[in-house]
């Protein structure tokens, strides 16, 4: 990188709040001047950024855990890039950091709200992942969330996924009597298997959840981590074990549906099973992050615990990112791109 400051980059801009699926019309990527950063702030040159189901919530005007896209301004999420000039103590040129100002070239970002991270331990796209806020979603949601015992048998929607994907194998890792993963795709369905150590997977597109994972897990299943809710979360609570437990993270099937969903419509096995439906989020469970990191870490370099990425390349290729997120186009962690696109 030369010494010379970029006078301006482009950034993702949500300019109408979606209705259903999102549209191409929704958003905009925008040139806006790029200056010096202020006194303790940090200049920052995004090498990758990260697009999460969470942020179609987002993008509804709602009142919710985290405020909505503002119209016609950038958006944000999870970034690693390079510090390009620096106006903070602690933070020298070229220092890789992860930050919160993503779907952008540039980001102005404050010392306090910039982690350093290390590229000689993973790939630098990784602490958007395996070593960032989906890994500790996966770690926090089975271990704290769910109280995951050594013997408990899991089910995992959403398995493929940058989340699912994670909490399966750390439940194996863990001593899990039986590991069961669904996608949405054969392709996806052999991944957890043969590659991620599932016991068995299905692909919920074959036909009922219910009948499909009854079928992989004859003997129950104590522990459910819910990343798709709808069917899904239904055929769980009658698959359930007396006092199972379910870690709800995310409703995806939910997320672009303009109707409410019908399902699940046995709620009442609650009482009886003495289940236990337990949302979660990552944020409250900071508290795990040096534990998460030291086994996480550990599992990596062991060959234990493995992870994929779907890279997307180039900023302006972001809205199709999103939109194959939301699709279930990716295998693992779904990330941006912008190491060559300038």
């Amino acid at each position: 990188m030369s010494d010379a400051l970029p006078t301006s980059g482009r950034a993702w801009h949500l300019v109408a709040r979606p209705h259903g699926w999102p549209e191409a019309s929704d958003f905009a990527l925008r040139e806006a001047p790029v200056s010096a950063p202020g006194e303790g702030r940090v200049l920052v040159r995004n090498l990758y950024f990260s697009v999460d189901p969470y942020m179609r919530g987002r993008m509804n005007d709602v009142k919710s855990y985290v405020p909505p896209f503002e119209l016609d301004r950038p958006m944000d999420g999870g970034a690693v890039g390079e510090v390009v000039a620096s106006n903070a103590e602690g933070f020298a040129v070229g220092d890789h950091v992860l930050h919160g100002k993503g779907w952008r070239e540039y980001a102005e970002v404050p010392a306090e709200h910039a982690v350093k991270v290390d590229a000689s331990i993973a790939p630098l796209s990784a602490y958007l992942g395996v070593l960032g806020m989906t890994g500790l979603t996966a770690y926090a949601g089975l271990f704290e969330v769910a109280s995951f015992k050594e013997g408990d048998a899991v089910f995992v929607s959403g398995a493929a996924g940058a989340v699912g994907s994670q909490v399966g194998q750390m439940a194996r890792i863990k001593g899990a009597s039986r590991v069961i993963g669904s996608a949405g795709s054969d392709e996806k369905v052999k991944l957890l298997t043969e590659e991620y150590g599932f016991d068995a997977a299905f692909n919920y597109k074959d036909g009922p959840v219910k009948e499909q994972l009854a079928e992989a897990a004859p003997d129950g299943i104590d522990v459910y981590f819910d990343n798709v809710g709808g069917e899904h979360l239904e055929a769980a609570i009658s698959s359930f074990n007396v006092h199972g437990r379910a870690t709800i993270c995310g409703m995806i099937a939910q997320y672009n549906a303009t109707e409410p969903s019908p399902a699940p419509r046995n709620l009442a096995l609650v009482i009886g099973k003495r289940l236990r439906l337990q949302g979660m989020l990552v944020g409250d469970h900071s508290a795990l992050q040096p534990r998460f990191v030291q086994d996480v870490a550990g599992w990596l370099s062991s060959g234990a615990l493995k992870y994929r990425e779907t890279t997307v390349e180039g900023i302006e290729n972001g809205f199709d990112a999103f939109l194959g997120l939301l699709r279930g186009e990716n295998t693992g962690k779904m990330i941006v791109s912008l190491d060559n696109s300038r």
